[in-house]
């Protein structure tokens, strides 16, 4: 019996926040607050650059922490870049192990220079697991 693979494709989340890395901390929160997201895809500046990702453990570590006001941050300035990425084939187990060795949170699913979705522990558990199980 062959193994059901289930890729990064089947259980990416599609609706994603984009923004630009001089957008402000707090201009990103906002964002973040009315599209329901705990991450942001940080936009390339240009055809070579690469994106960023910004999560809320950022703005805690960087921001509130260090009690920055985040009307005077700029997302670049607290971003992680470049981001580790996933492709939208890679079989969801990879997909956990990669998560697992990198200690990722949250990665973009990107093919030809696009991010098409972002995939979460949610989402590898809840619609990894389930679709094998099921």
């Amino acid at each position: 019996m062959q193994k059901r693979i289930i890729k990064a494709r089947d259980v990416m989340h599609s609706e994603h926040l984009e923004l630009d890395g001089l957008a402000t901390v707090e201009e990103a929160l906002n964002a973040m607050k009315v599209a329901n997201a705990s991450v942001v895809i940080v936009k390339k500046r240009h055809e070579h650059d690469a994106y960023g990702i910004l999560l809320l453990s950022d703005i805690a570590k960087k921001v509130l922490a260090k009690d920055r006001a985040a009307g005077r941050v700029n997302v670049y300035e607290i971003m992680s870049k470049p981001v580790i990425s996933l492709d939208p084939d890679m079989d969801v187990r990879h997909c956990a192990r990669m998560f697992e060795r990198f200690g990722l949170s949250s990665v973009p699913v990107i093919e030809n220079g696009k991010v098409l979705g972002i995939v979460s522990y949610s989402e590898l558990v809840f619609k990894g697991l389930c679709e094998l199980a099921g």
